[in-house]
């Protein structure tokens, strides 16, 4: 039978006894009715899954120890920067939960001149907080040890500059004259732009492709946002990474 996997957010090893934060002991004790001598498998994104058993518990705490470590080898290959035009509340959230399940390697949230989610500071910690937690939950279920990072919200022009942005770089078009099925590319890492719920701007796309995008058709429809970036990491995946 297949253990739950169930996220903690600190270093782990062999032998450790530890009392579990509130949140994962709740999940383990209250929702999956699990107790004293249960087996359960504990993850930290070092790209390891931890064999525990649950050992003392009490209404405020419970307590477990690491018996086993297992490396978990399910990364793609290919590794997709999914630079994202913020949607609204639940389409965001299917959009990091499903790329994350098809194997997206990092999340770069975006606002452009069409956006229609505007975050002042405060409502951008909250989201990206709350964006951090939908991609560990789909981590834990798809069986993904290693968590792909979600980069605070940033307007698209400071997001192009950002460091960490692969060089093989492409934005969705549906007029653009590359396709995937034909896309040759000599690093397994890329990026993939994908327009908020508005569109890109004629200024964004002025500023993608000064930033080196390149247009990429997926095919003669227009997607919706949350269907787009989805559409093209299983498309990619399909073409050159692990699916299939």
């Amino acid at each position: 039978m297949r253990l739950t996997r169930t996220w903690i957010d600190r270093p782990l090893t062999i032998g450790q006894r530890l009392a579990l934060p509130e949140n994962a002991a709740n999940h383990l004790l209250r929702v999956l009715r699990l107790t004293s001598g249960d087996a359960c498998v504990l993850f930290n994104g070092d790209g390891h899954d931890y064999l525990a058993r649950i050992g003392k518990v009490s209404k405020r705490e419970c307590e477990v120890e690491i018996i086993a470590a297992e490396k978990v080898e399910r990364e793609s290959p290919l590794a997709i920067t999914l630079l994202q035009g913020i949607a609204r509340g639940e389409k965001m959230d299917l959009i990091l939960q499903k790329a994350t399940e098809l194997g997206a390697a990092a999340f770069m949230p975006v606002s452009s001149q069409r956006s229609e989610v505007k975050l002042d500071a405060a409502r951008a910690e909250k989201r990206l907080a709350h964006w951090q937690g939908v991609v560990i939950a789909a981590c834990e279920q798809s069986g993904r040890a290693v968590c792909p990072p979600v980069a605070a919200p940033l307007p698209l022009a400071t997001a192009l500059q950002h460091p960490a942005l692969p060089a093989a770089r492409f934005y969705l078009d549906p007029e653009a004259t590359q396709r995937i099925s034909t896309l040759a590319i000599d690093t397994p890492a890329l990026a993939i732009a994908v327009g908020p719920e508005g569109g890109w701007s004629a200024r964004d796309l002025q500023e993608l492709r000064s930033a080196g995008f390149i247009g990429l058709r997926l095919g003669p429809r227009i997607l919706r946002t949350e269907t787009a970036g989805l559409a093209a990491i299983s498309a990619l995946q399909l073409r050159l990474g692990d699916i299939g």
